[in-house]
């Protein structure tokens, strides 16, 4: 908001102590009536809430109100320090604002989210977060092909994030017994855009067929394919596959991406718009 933004929305859970799915809206000006806002909030909201996630973002408003800048301080004062340490260990380099901010990119930078970059143990982020899940009951908030995010809240302490330090130290030594990184084959950012052929609708109603991976390429995606993180489809209904979108998603897959929406989980196959019967 103090970069000029009109409306915004906040998931509770990822700055403070609320529920997962409790959000707010962040309202300023005089661009957007709040009563218009009500208005098209209640067309998409369920009429039976729940009071648990509405008590969640109600306690979570009054402890930001009253203890916020103590609590928020902390944590940001820690993340400063577990950042730091992070980056004096040799293979790991912590994403910081000079790696997103600036002309053409971000505005600032959140540095709770501590996004780690490990390509230089020469693995993967997914085989990271498998090892300090098994080996050092760690888990990372998000993983993708070369990075592993830990995040910083004002409910960890020096005694926590020293677990995490010594997880990651650990994690050094123990990375060049696994032998080469399996290769995620990642297009450029204008491969990654597919041209939208067909109305999203019409493309994932209509009649469609399942074909292998490798003989989809220009064939019009019946369904949505959404690595997570970053939770952004690289597939949606309507828009023509190619071979690069393709191969990224079955060399992901195989190195440990997590396709959480394809009707073939495997991705052996994918569902797409059948042609033949119009």
């Amino acid at each position: 908001m103090d970069a000029g933004a009109d409306i915004c929305v906040t998931s509770i859970h990822k700055v403070g102590s609320g529920l997962e799915q409790g959000s707010v809206f962040h309202l300023q000006g005089d661009l957007v009536p709040p009563d218009l806002l009500k208005m098209r909030a209640n067309l998409l909201g369920s009429t039976s809430p729940s009071v648990l996630l509405y008590a969640g973002i109600d306690g979570w408003r009054r402890q930001m109100a009253l203890h916020g800048k103590e609590l928020m301080g902390g944590a940001l004062d820690l993340a400063a320090r577990v950042r730091a340490a992070v980056e004096e260990i040799e293979g790991l380099h912590v994403n910081d604002r000079d790696d997103f901010c600036g002309p053409g990119l971000a505005d600032d930078f959140d540095p709770l989210p501590g996004v780690i970059d490990v390509t230089g143990l020469g693995i993967t982020g997914y085989q990271a977060a498998d090892w300090l899940r098994e080996h050092r009951s760690i888990d990372a908030h998000l993983t993708d092909h070369r990075r592993l995010g830990m995040q910083i809240t004002h409910g960890h302490d020096e005694e926590t994030t020293g677990q995490l330090l010594d997880a990651l130290r650990d994690l050094v030594r123990a990375a060049p017994e696994w032998g080469p990184a399996p290769r995620v084959a990642v297009p450029p950012p204008s491969e990654l855009r597919l041209e939208q052929v067909r109305l999203p609708r019409d493309a994932f109603f209509g009649p469609a067929e399942n074909v292998p991976v490798g003989e989809a390429a220009g064939r019009i995606a019946a369904e949505m394919v959404t690595p997570y993180p970053p939770g952004i489809p690289a597939v949606l209904p309507g828009e023509l596959l190619t071979e690069p979108v393709l191969e990224y998603l079955r060399t992901g897959l195989a190195a440990g991406m997590n396709l959480p929406d394809p009707a073939d989980a495997a991705l052996e196959t994918i569902r797409v718009v059948n042609t033949g019967s119009e």
